[in-house]
């Protein structure tokens, strides 16, 4: 009787671990890349990589960090047993869930960052102390902003297993839920792979949001900083609606309209709403072109910000 009981559970237990090992090597993967990358900014930009590090550990030893993952950490605990009421689709609102509580909440934390490691340090001129050694305001800038990309990037790959772990059990817990057959751990594989993608979009949005915090935070404090990258993540998830409901309207609503979509990021290109509902995969010729976005709207706002900080009266 004890060991037909069991068998059920021991039999779903193995089903939903089978393929985490794909998200153990995976972040076993990223993490061996993190560290190939850390070491050849410390090998070829020493100067950078000492305010880098000294950044990161500021950031990693604060509070808000611990304090974020956890409620992260929650919240991907918490939505598997959620009752979306999607007639079956509770997967698919699971994904989007996780996907967008890890991505806000690393916002969060990039922005409170810049606000903490270079305005309040300017306001604190600490900085002119930083500046008083051999090291430029450019190095200072750019290594500050590694410095606050390193801890959302270790943000991501904590939140992000857990996240695909999770995905994977909802499959288990969705069959059991609903009395449908035992479902096989290749389903759960494709539902963890069919997610993944979201955690890289979500991560270079995350970056284009750390640069542009940089850039606000070499002239104003932590609010201002927060109401604007507000304001830009709001009207850059609807910089394609704003273009397209601007058409056939007046002139300025169109130069209006335009200048928005020019000068804002177009962060839509960073969601996967749409391939998740529809249940489709990300191919990887778009997540190289929107790598190359985010490498270029980051190189962009890292330079304003050196514009900025470059004249910035310190004293």
């Amino acid at each position: 009787m004890n060991e037909s009981w069991f068998e059920p559970i021991f039999q779903m237990l193995a089903t939903w671990m089978k393929p985490l090992w794909l998200v153990a090597v995976g972040g076993a993967a990223v993490g061996v890349i993190f560290w190939l990358l850390s070491l050849l900014v410390r090998l070829s930009m020493p100067k950078i990589w000492a305010v880098a590090r000294a950044t990161a550990k500021e950031v990693l030893y604060q509070p808000v960090f611990l304090v974020l993952l956890l409620i992260g950490a929650f919240g991907i605990v918490i939505f598997p047993f959620i009752p979306y009421n999607t007639f079956g689709e509770d997967i698919k609102m699971l994904k989007d869930s996780g996907l967008t509580l890890i991505r806000v909440l690393a916002m969060i934390l990039v922005i409170w960052s810049a606000s903490v490691s270079i305005a309040s340090e300017i306001e604190s001129r600490t900085a002119l102390t930083l500046l008083s050694k051999p090291i430029g305001r450019r190095q200072v800038i750019i290594g500050k902003y590694l410095g606050i990309l390193w801890p959302a990037m270790i943000f991501f790959l904590i939140l992000g297993m857990m996240f695909l772990a999770s995905v994977s059990y909802k499959v288990q817990y969705d069959a059991r839920e609903t009395a449908q057959p035992e479902p096989n751990w290749t389903e759960c594989r494709d539902e963890m792979f069919q997610a993944s993608p979201g955690l890289v979009l979500g991560l270079l949005e995350t970056a284009v949001l750390g640069a542009i915090s940089v850039a606000i935070s070499t002239r104003l404090s932590m609010v201002p900083n927060m109401m604007i990258c507000t304001a830009i993540y709001m009207l850059g998830h609807l910089t394609p609606l704003l273009a397209v409901s601007a058409v056939g309207k007046l002139e300025i609503v169109v130069f209006v309209a335009n200048l928005l979509s020019a000068v804002l990021p177009v962060l839509d290109n960073f969601t996967m709403e749409g391939a998740i509902s529809t249940g489709q995969k990300v191919p990887m010729i778009y997540l190289v072109w929107a790598g190359v976005y985010s490498l270029v709207y980051c190189t962009a706002a890292l330079l304003l910000a050196l514009l900025l900080f470059e004249d910035r009266d310190l004293a």
